[in-house]
């Protein structure tokens, strides 16, 4: 019976599609933001969006984290980002996108301006952004700094 059982399990791995292959065939993009400048900032937005469109019009997915830190998490500040409405825009239009800012910064700019400081809704928060970003290359992230 554990022969049977064995041999089905074997047959199975080559006749079944094979989702591990699937998963690793899809492309990983993360993006790095590190300045509180518009235009750093939109050109990030747009490398996000035209990589999207780009392997969508190919038939293939792509996963993007944008990941920011220091002065960069001025684009994700509730009360300062200047790209607010696009990166609310590109939320809805691009499941495929994560925006991470870093908690270490958000920290800082908390103490040194005495007032909770709050991220936008789309974006989600962890601890390190270089680390972050570190982990992201390990798990087959490619990397692009705008």
């Amino acid at each position: 019976m554990r022969f049977m059982t064995g041999l089905f399990l074997i047959l199975s791995a080559f006749l079944l599609p094979n989702t591990a292959f699937a998963e690793a065939a899809a492309h990983k993009v993360t993006i790095h933001v590190d300045q509180n400048d518009p235009q750093v900032m939109n050109m990030a937005l747009n490398n996000a969006k035209n990589l999207s469109a780009y392997y969508t019009a190919k038939g293939e997915t792509v996963d993007i984290e944008l990941v920011a830190y220091g002065p960069g998490v001025m684009m994700l500040r509730e009360d300062k980002s200047p790209v607010k409405d696009r990166i609310s825009a590109m939320a809805l239009e691009m499941p495929n996108m994560v925006f991470s800012a870093c908690n270490n910064t958000i920290q800082a700019m908390t103490k040194k301006e005495g007032q909770e400081i709050k991220i936008l809704g789309e974006a989600g928060i962890v601890p390190s952004g270089v680390v972050r970003l570190i982990e992201l290359q390990e798990q087959g992230y490619a990397y692009v700094r705008p």
